[in-house]
C-alpha cells in the first residue's frame, strides 16, 4: 500500500504576536488620519511660515527655535535641516536651537528658574525681523510662552507650533500651525511632517532659481 504523503503543519501563530500586528497597524492608521486631518484644514498655516521664514533668512536674519522634550528634539532636528541641507545642496541657513548649549540651560534654570530658559536666549540672540519657533504639543509650556512673549516685544516673528487648542504658546504667535489632536504621540507625529514640509520649501524657494 503507497505511503501517503504527510500534509506539513503550519505553525499557529501566538496570539500575542496578532494583538501587536493590530497595534502596530492601529498606530500607523491613527497617524495617517491625524495627517489627513490636518491636510484637510491647516495647510494654509505651513506656507504662511514657510514664507515668513525664506523672508527672514532671505533678508539675513535667522530662526530661533525651541521646545521640551520631544519638541526640543523637533527644534533640534529642524535647525540641523536649515544649517545642514534637506535635500538640496544650497547656502546654509541661519538657526539656533534654544535646546542645545546645557550650560546656559542649566545656568538660567538654576539662577533664574526653568521657566525663562528659552526667554534669557531670546533677548541675548534675538533680533527684529528673525523668525521665533516656539513648538508646545500641549500649547501649554511656559517656557515656551514668555520666550513667544519676550520675542515679540523684541519685534521678531513668531511661530507657534502647537497642539489640542493652542494654549498660551498660541496666544503669541503672529502664525499659529495647530494639529488639534488629543494625543501627544499624534501632534509628534505631524509635527515632524510639517517641519520636514517647511524644511522643502524653504530649501526650494533657495534653489529653484539655480541652474
Amino acid at each position: 500500500m503507497p505511503t501517503v504523503p504527510k500534509v506539513p503543519t503550519v505553525p499557529k501563530v501566538p496570539t500575542v504576536l496578532t494583538e501587536s500586528t493590530e497595534l502596530v497597524q492601529g498606530v500607523f492608521s491613527a497617524t495617517i488620519d491625524a495627517h489627513q486631518r490636518f491636510a484637510a484644514q491647516g495647510v494654509a498655516s505651513v506656507v504662511a511660515a514657510v514664507e515668513a521664514i525664506s523672508r527672514a533668512t532671505a533678508g539675513g536674519r535667522k530662526v530661533l527655535a525651541f521646545g521640551n522634550g520631544g519638541s526640543a528634539g523637533d527644534a533640534q532636528h529642524f535647525v540641523t535641516e536649515l544649517v545642514g541641507r534637506f535635500e538640496h545642496q544650497r547656502r546654509a541657513i541661519p538657526a539656533v536651537a534654544l535646546t542645545a548649549d546645557s550650560s546656559v540651560l542649566t545656568a538660567v534654570a538654576n539662577d533664574y528658574g526653568y521657566e525663562h530658559v528659552f526667554t534669557r536666549q531670546i533677548e541675548a540672540l534675538g533680533q527684529a525681523g528673525d523668525v521665533c519657533l516656539g513648538i508646545s504639543t500641549s500649547g501649554r509650556s511656559r517656557n515656551v510662552e514668555h520666550a513667544m512673549l519676550a520675542a515679540r516685544r523684541l519685534g521678531l516673528v513668531t511661530i507657534a507650533l502647537t497642539g489640542r487648542d493652542g494654549g498660551g504658546v498660541a496666544a503669541h504667535g503672529d502664525i499659529v500651525v495647530n494639529v488639534a489632536e488629543d494625543s501627544t504621540a499624534r501632534v509628534q507625529e505631524v509635527h515632524r511632517t510639517i517641519l520636514h514640509a517647511i524644511c522643502l520649501l524653504v530649501e526650494r524657494s533657495l534653489t529653484e532659481h539655480l541652474p
